[in-house]
């Protein structure tokens, strides 16, 4: 990067091919349509754009990429996209469908969680910034995984040395200690091993040799000059300790990079040395545009259920209190908006009004429909809303629609051309199960987001407020905080409490809406302020629903909290059709922690050693001391030069204290088919698969943990387990039949995300010192399904003793171990 240019790379989107969004595409070998959106936050800076454009990042990362997968991608056309806040110029373009939320990657400044280093938000650098781009689109766009460990840097290979967990093993280097202190650092070898772990003491890093004659591997240290290759089949080290070997089942980088969609279709270009350079387009964020396109048709005014109406489940006001509050508190100021409301055909209530402040949004509200009748054509709909873009003289091109409708009409396809060539982002909400099936194509072709609502209100004001501010400024962004519906009788009362923390509290409203009857409402602040139902203000659309504006700053309670990514499988779901998902996140008595270490980057490279030659042929000293051999070649002169140390991160600093805290957001909508009209999940799912065994001596018993699996992937309780080990990991692989069988008989599986644990004794293999043994576990469910295999945990049996391994680590040439074997046997003769 420029000097004094500090500010971040990131990726945003796990780019597997199936997900939404992102608009990158693969053409004719060529990548286009990525997108780099710089963050808001980031002052401008005239150096910035050059420094990505050019040999610093893309250009560099598109020759990388180019040779590291032999000739198949590279990286075409890619936008860049600045800042409304930044000065407009003439070679800013419009953008189309791009926006900072859909960016693949986004150049922001530092944040605590991952320091001043790109990172990727998947699954999670100094130097070289196109090296590290290649890096991290692996991780993206192919789903491959690191190849180092920071957690175990190094491990006990099959031949009993200490290897740096690393791929490849040809890469060459020394291990050793740095340590620092008032501003200087010095270095020093690694202790003899530890004599409980036999590997060395904890501070101990591997550091590369400057000048490598190894190719691979990317996914381990792209910034050595030599590496310009993922790990093959023939180079991969399926021993290592890392990522990649736990979760693709020990197969290469390379290996599971072929498999994906892109080199199914992208043979290598023959002929050709090096891709053309990528071509750039600017792009200037715009004020957002958005118009509410909204049914008012006939069957809005009831629930359909068969045959029999229910007009107690009044869509029309359940949209309008929606809509509502969309306006007045999800809509960021100074966007432009618009509403047009549709039945058979199509009115413009209002053109693009510009929201600027809390009165603007009355002017909207008060044209929202109150009467329903007739019935629905979609397109009448979008083309006016297409109509009141242009005649407020904007471009429909990257404006937003949301579209909101209950009904059936088997004409939207007619359409469909018309919306590609509007260039506009649709979000559909689909309201109810008889809504129209082509509502989803129409937000999978312009990128929108889709959603869907059933009759009660809550679904609804999730959906809009998922549909906030696409900027990515922090203080543009609506936070949903709460959103519960609950059925009461009469006299009946409803408590409960929503933190509000201090990263929020500007702008806050509690918006109570009901069917029947207003209820009475009291509100306490955590000072003790009380505030009543006259202090909530009514809709003067008679929407049923009551506002209250806390003013200033609301209160955040004084209690501490964590925040984290998670994965979760989704299988609520009872026959076909669609369904909506919502994501709640509660952290409460200090239940979390803001951890600071971040795992998934680029590994910082700590330094490199280079070596002087003294001449040409090598020569090995070795030295005996007892059954220890002291060797060193002698050809060479190595000298460690450090790279400047990246911050430490202290060991209590490690986690940080955040408040309580909740935030509620929707995930949006999707169709089920193929499901289980009894909603019994597991006939059709088994248990998911462990990722996480990890196993050790205990004596001469095996110490087994893993997290439990669940009776239907993450969810209940498993059957029983069978675990199965072998001396050979290969067994394991390709013939699991053959591995022996451990008796679990009294192991009873937990709910799932329990920390399990078991020990036993190997009983039909020889323990001795040295011994290596790999364990994998599989779960059923009761319907007699099995998960995927688990990864390979090793254990490895030491009898503490003197240290009987040189302190050189990986390093050692064949001479000096033969040197080894062969002074033992002579002291052994000699005793």
């Amino acid at each position: 990067m420029v000097p004094g240019l500090k500010v971040l790379l990131f990726f945003t989107l796990h780019l597997l091919q199936a997900v939404k969004g992102s608009m990158v595409h693969l053409n004719n070998n060529g990548y286009e349509g990525v997108v780099i959106a710089i963050n808001p936050s980031v002052p401008e800076d005239e150096r910035l754009i050059p420094s990505i454009k050019t040999a610093a990042m893309v250009t560099q990362a598109s020759t990388y990429l180019f040779e590291a997968t032999q000739g198949r991608v590279y990286f075409r056309n890619v936008s860049i996209l600045v800042p409304m806040t930044w000065k407009s110029k003439s070679e800013y373009l419009m953008p189309k469908r791009e926006s900072y939320d859909k960016a693949d990657v986004i150049v922001a400044d530092p944040y605590l969680k991952y320091g001043d280093d790109p990172y990727t938000l998947q699954y999670g650098q100094c130097g070289d910034r196109g090296r590290v781009f290649v890096h991290e689109w692996a991780h993206l766009r192919w789903g491959v995984f690191d190849e180092y460990n920071v957690d175990r840097p190094f491990y006990i290979s099959k031949k009993n040395t200490i290897e740096a967990t690393r791929c490849s093993v040809d890469i060459t280097g020394t291990n050793a200690v740095r340590e620092c202190q008032s501003g200087s650092c010095v270095t020093r070898r690694c202790r003899r091993p530890d004599s409980r772990t036999r590997l060395y003491e904890p501070k101990c890093i591997f550091i590369p040799d400057k000048i490598q004659t190894a190719r691979a591997s990317i996914m381990f240290m792209q910034n050595l000059s030599s590496v310009v290759e993922f790990c093959t089949e023939k180079t991969h080290n399926s021993e290592a300790p890392n990522l990649q070997n736990k979760m693709c089942n020990r197969r290469s980088t390379w290996d599971v990079i072929k498999e994906s969609a892109d080199f199914q279709n992208a043979p290598p270009m023959t002929g050709t040395e090096a891709p053309p350079p990528p071509t750039f387009s600017l792009l200037k964020s715009r004020q957002r545009v958005v118009c509410l396109v909204l049914d008012k048709s006939g069957s809005m005014n009831s629930a359909k259920c068969g045959h029999i109406l229910f007009g107690s489940e009044d869509r029309l006001i359940r949209m309008n209190q929606a809509a509502e509050l969309y306006l007045t508190q999800i809509v960021e100021k100074k966007s432009m908006v618009g509403l047009v409301t549709f039945d058979s055909t199509a009115l413009i209530k209002n053109s693009l009004i510009n929201i600027t402040n809390g009165s603007d949004h009355q002017k909207i509200t008060a044209n929202l429909p109150q009467q329903a009748s007739g019935g629905t054509s979609i397109c009448s709909g979008l083309e006016a809303g297409f109509q009141t873009i242009t005649s407020s003289g904007q471009s429909t091109s990257g404006s937003e629609i949301v579209l909101l409708t209950d009904g059936e009409d088997n004409g939207i396809s007619s359409c469909f051309d018309t919306v590609e060539r509007s260039g506009a982002v649709i979000h559909t909400i689909a309201l109810g199960p008889s809504a129209a099936r082509e509502l989803e194509t129409l937000s999978d072709m312009t990128g929108g987001l889709r959603f869907y609502a059933s009759k009660d209100l809550n679904s609804l004001v999730d959906a809009f407020s998922r549909i906030s501010s696409t900027s990515g400024s922090i203080s543009q962004q609506a936070l949903q905080l709460e959103s519960r519906a609950f059925s009461t009788g009469a006299g009946a009362w409803i408590t409960g409490t929503v933190p509000v923390d201090s990263t929020i509290g500007n702008d806050t409203f509690f918006v109570i809406a009901w069917t029947a009857q207003k209820p009475d409402i009291t509100l306490r602040d955590p000072k003790g302020k009380k505030y009543t139902t006259s202090d909530f203000q009514d809709d003067t659309l008679n929407n049923r629903s009551a506002r209250l504006q806390i003013p200033g700053t609301a209160e955040g309670a004084d209690t501490v909290k964590n925040d984290g990514i998670y994965t979760r499988y989704f299988t609520d779901f009872h026959g076909n059709g669609r369904y909506s998902l919502k994501v709640r996140v509660q952290a409460r008595k200090n239940k979390a922690r803001l951890g600071l270490r971040q795992k998934s980057k680029s590994l910082y490279i700590p330094g490199y050693v280079e070596n002087e030659p003294y001449g040409a042929n090598p020569v090995v000293n070795a030295k005996a001391e007892g059954n220890i051999i002291i060797c060193h070649r002698t050809h060479l002169k190595s000298k460690i030069i450090l790279n400047p140390p990246r911050p430490e991160i202290p060991e209590e600093a490690t986690e940080a204290t955040v408040e309580d805290f909740s935030r509620l957001t929707s995930g949006g909508s999707f169709t089920v088919s193929g499901a289980p009209p009894d909603g019994d999940h597991a006939h059709v799912f088994p248990p998911s698969k462990v990722t996480d065994l990890e196993a050790e001596f205990t004596d001469d018993h095996i110490h087994l943990t893993w997290t439990a699996p669940g009776k239907v992937l993450d969810k209940g309780r498993a059957h029983r387990y069978t675990i199965r080990i072998s001396e050979r990991p290969l067994d394991l692989q390709e013939d699991l039949n053959s591995a022996t069988l451990v008796n679990t008989s009294g192991l009873i599986p937990k709910e799932a995300g329990s920390k399990e644990t078991f020990i036993f004794k190997p009983e039909t293999f020889k323990i001795a010192n040295g011994t290596q043994l790999y364990i994998t576990i599989q779960a059923d469910n009761d319907a007699g399904l099995t998960s995927e295999v688990s990864n390979i945990a090793q254990a490895v049996k030491f009898i503490p003793s003197e240290p009987s391994i040189s302190a050189l680590g990986p390093d050692i040439s064949a001479i000096c171990l033969t040197i080894w074997g062969l002074t033992v046997i002579f002291n052994y003769i000699l005793n």
